[in-house]
């Protein structure tokens, strides 16, 4: 399994649907609005690193209205806990 972490700058009017956009690429965990000098992150999981090319080359950078990338691959996790429970905050 391969983690990367995309960081991307958006046209503004487009952040919203944009997230939609990323939100229905198969490969694509979660989509973050941030602070600082990126305004999107999405966190991928997939197969392969030739999985991780096609999606970054021929599905994200694709969007119209994504204006640049940034891709950080992960080498291992470190976690103290499940990391799907950092994010619960037990609202039902």
């Amino acid at each position: 399994m391969v983690t990367a972490f995309i960081l991307m700058n958006v046209a503004r009017p487009r952040l919203k649907s944009i997230a939609d956009d990323l939100l229905a690429i198969d490969g694509i965990a979660e989509v973050y609005s941030v602070a600082g000098p990126f305004d999107m992150v999405a966190i991928v999981r997939v197969r392969q690193h030739e999985d991780l090319n096609d999606l970054v080359t021929e599905h994200i950078a694709a969007l119209d209205g994504i204006e640049s990338t940034e891709t950080l691959i992960a080498f291992k996790t470190f976690a103290k806990k499940d990391l799907g429970l950092l994010w619960d905050i037990g609202v039902d």
